[in-house]
């Protein structure tokens, strides 16, 4: 943008014509959905950009709910040519979007100005965010499930490697062990805490131990073909015998979850990265015990772990064309919060861009730097208009998935209801 306008005084003083150009600047309207410790960190980034940038280039960020309606909104807004210069949108969501026709392209020439590429990018996350060989969003993170576990009671039980992580993390059978372990040391209500009363939240480490077989939620625009039923049984079968043993939590929602692990009561927990400013500002206040974050267990054939990527994507308002200097504007805004994204890290994410993650500064970040490797076996969402956060997919197997973790009801007969419900849709 200053290019241009130095290109055009110049071309005016080449005729004798004396000039005075008065820079204004670019106005960026931004929309995200992020909240708790996500949105204040966002905020704080949105902040030095604006900093480092006044006179330039000013972001005008609006946070909104989270899920359902933040997607209805942009859509309709895009409908009508209201939608904002630039958002966060999850990778998971883009088929989606795609298919409305409500998402701009990320073009070559896009990504040349911004000095990004996909070299930048696992090979996985860079894949979320293209449909038919063209990219429609720009990665800021990928934000998987891990193990947390509290390193006090793991140790007194003699649970703990000499690296400091939980033993029997290579199979079934070892982790089994360790959690029937955990609870016959009686110093703790549940080996495992997880989010067993949503079926939503659920589906990410069940996808995750389908990966671990290899299987495989949509073939060819088909659910559940071949074996694929047999392994979300597998799947659903090791996590029902866990409740049915006691070993892991019963209906419990999602800050019950969170609220076992850091009062004590469970040992372990399958939660989200996010979580990870909960355990740090409590250890830092003295309120939490010695803790850690590591890869899911290997229960199956090998590593795979669920997910998702927030990531920037520009509007296709109707009947409003961006202006270059906008775009520009817009492009500068992604790829500089891209490549200043190790703040981001502090939420627990994992930064999509390479050079942030290779970084001596992440590497020297934990849990972070402990469970990053996770991303070479990372499993995205089928790419399906049915799929993505607050997706119709996840309510169907939402109904299914919580009376089976909780051993009210059989897990091939929930295999075989959920495969005819989401065929049918």
């Amino acid at each position: 943008m200053r290019n241009i306008l130095k290109i055009g005084a110049g071309a005016l003083a080449a005729l004798g014509l004396t000039v005075s150009v008065a820079q204004s600047a670019e106005t960026v309207l931004w929309w995200d959905f992020l909240g708790g410790g996500d949105g204040v960190r966002m905020k704080q980034l949105i902040s030095d950009f604006n900093a480092a940038h006044d006179g330039e280039i000013t972001i005008d960020a609006t946070t909104l709910e989270w899920g359902v309606p933040f997607y209805t909104k942009v859509q309709t807004s895009a409908a009508v040519g209201e939608a904002p210069d630039v958002m966060t949108y999850h990778a998971s969501r883009i088929p989606l979007a795609v298919s409305q026709g409500i998402l701009q392209e990320i073009t070559t020439d896009d990504w040349s100005a911004m000095g990004m590429g996909q070299g930048d990018f696992a090979e996985a996350t860079w894949d979320a965010v293209t449909i038919d060989s063209k990219q429609y969003a720009v990665p800021l993170d990928t934000h998987p499930i891990v193990l947390y576990y509290n390193k006090d009671v793991l140790s007194a039980a003699g649970l703990l490697n000499d690296d400091g992580t939980p033993k029997g993390m290579d199979s079934r059978e070892g982790f089994t062990a360790t959690l029937q372990a955990l609870k016959d040391s009686g110093s703790i209500k549940f080996p495992l805490g997880s989010v067993t009363g949503d079926g939503n939240f659920m589906f990410r480490t069940i996808y995750s131990l389908m990966g671990q077989q290899d299987g495989e939620l949509m073939t060819d625009g088909e659910f559940l073909t071949g074996d694929n039923g047999d392994k979300l049984e597998n799947a659903l079968g090791v996590l029902a015998e866990w409740t049915n043993a006691g070993l892991q939590s019963t209906y419990t929602d999602y800050p019950a979850t969170v609220a076992l692990f850091t009062s004590g009561e469970a040992a372990m927990m399958i939660n989200g990265v996010w979580e990870v400013p909960t355990m740090t500002d409590q250890h830092a206040a003295g309120n939490l015990f010695e803790w850690g974050a590591v890869e899911l267990p290997v229960i199956f054939d090998h590593p795979s772990t669920y997910a998702d990527s927030h990531s920037f994507a520009i509007p296709a308002n109707a009947g409003k064309e961006m202006t270059a200097e906008k775009r520009a504007a817009v492009l500068e805004v992604m790829s500089w919060v891209d490549k200043n994204s190790l703040f981001w890290a502090t939420a627990g994410h994992i930064p999509a861009y390479a050079p942030v993650t290779n970084s001596a500064e992440y590497k020297a970040m934990e849990p972070n730097a402990t469970y990053s490797p996770l991303t070479a076996n990372m499993i995205f969402d089928p790419k399906s208009v049915f799929a993505g956060v607050a997706g119709p997919m996840f309510d169907v197997m939402s109904t299914y998935f919580v009376p089976t973790l909780n051993g009210e009801m059989d897990p091939a007969d929930a295999v075989a209801d959920i495969k005819d419900e989401l065929n049918d849709m």
